[in-house]
């Protein structure tokens, strides 16, 4: 029998998006949308939980590799950042732009370190209202920017969606096993305790997962302030079919394909812990709105809209205009 994890359907096109938790929904909006300038794509709720929100940040579209996402409980205690997490979530942008955000966090009164040099590039660090690690690297190959009206940051400035994220690991073979031998990564150099591993696609954003190997450090634990799963694109369903069966070979536990209205997905838990999803690139966030209106009014599934005035009730304040909850916005 032919080991699939040499079969033909390969998976080389990197982070589909990144899905952390928040205490404030109106301070993440506030941040994300406002101080960071990334476009709020989605409004809809957690369809395993629709009693919050799940919020959708992107470029103008909301292009995969673009995608940071939060599932909001308000006064949600923070969680610790340790191993068996995803925990530096890095954007992109231009190179000459790299003075530009380190004036506008200056402005803001946002606390950060750098410029500090990581495989030849200049990186900046700093965190959200709820600790969440983020950081921005100046990158030569930082692909354009989908821009969208009204912009908040200029888009010769504005950040081109992920860099990378980095891992923090007990094991660094289980985990870069799974990234090299499910994922289609390969191995792209070491500088001290991190390791780096390059999606096989040129010229997209989110290439890029480093592991971070900190043996005896302590372990994570979730809650505001951290990383609930980190999702890798697959091109359709074939693609993402041939990553199921190679985790399968592999002994891993992967779930059945579930239904996400904008993307159709699989998960499931690398040996060190962090959880893993595999997205389809298809349909995408204009399935229910138009791209001009993306992120105007809540949206929910079909299966949802019975229960749309009680969903409606209960979800917090995101402190910005938007079109009535209770009432289903034109799509």
């Amino acid at each position: 029998m032919t080991n699939p994890t040499h079969g033909n359907q390969t998976h080389e096109s990197g982070i589909h998006h990144i899905t952390a938790l928040t205490s404030n929904p109106a301070k993440n909006v506030a941040f994300y949308a406002g101080l960071l300038g990334l476009r709020l794509v989605k409004r809809t709720v957690n369809f395993d939980d629709p009693g919050t929100w799940h919020l959708y940040y992107g470029d103008g579209i909301g292009s995969p590799g673009t995608i940071l996402t939060f599932f909001p409980y308000p006064g949600l205690a923070p969680g610790r950042h340790g191993i068996g997490q995803a925990v530096e979530i890095t954007f992109a942008v231009p190179q000459s732009a790299l003075s530009f955000w380190i004036d506008r966090l200056v402005t803001h009164r946002i606390d950060f370190e750098g410029p500090i040099e990581r495989f030849e590039q200049k990186v900046i660090r700093f965190r959200d209202p709820d600790g969440l690690q983020l950081e921005i690297v100046a990158d030569s190959s930082a692909p354009a920017v989908v821009p969208w009206s009204n912009m908040p940051v200029p888009p010769d400035q504005a950040i081109r969606g992920f860099h990378g994220v980095t891992l923090w690991e007990e094991n660094l073979e289980q985990t870069a096993r799974i990234l090299t031998e499910i994922l289609g990564y390969r191995a792209a150099g070491q500088e001290d305790s991190r390791f780096r591993f390059v999606a096989r696609t040129d010229h997209a954003p989110g290439r890029i997962v480093d592991i971070r190997h900190i043996p005896g450090f302590w372990t994570g634990a979730s809650g505001a302030g951290t990383v609930h799963h980190v999702a890798f694109r697959a091109a359709d369903d074939a693609v993402q079919a041939a990553v199921r069966e190679r985790a399968a070979h592999e002994g891993i536990e992967v779930t059945p394909v579930r239904d996400r209205n904008y993307f159709r997905s699989i998960y499931f838990r690398e040996p060190g812990g962090v959880l893993f999803e595999v997205a389809t690139d298809s349909p995408g966030f204009a399935i229910d709105e138009p791209v001009e209106q993306l992120g105007t009014g809540l949206k929910l599934p079909a299966w949802l809209e019975p229960r749309r005035a009680s969903i409606a009730a209960i979800l917090p304040d995101l402190g910005i205009d938007a079109a009535p909850l209770s009432e289903e916005a034109s799509g």
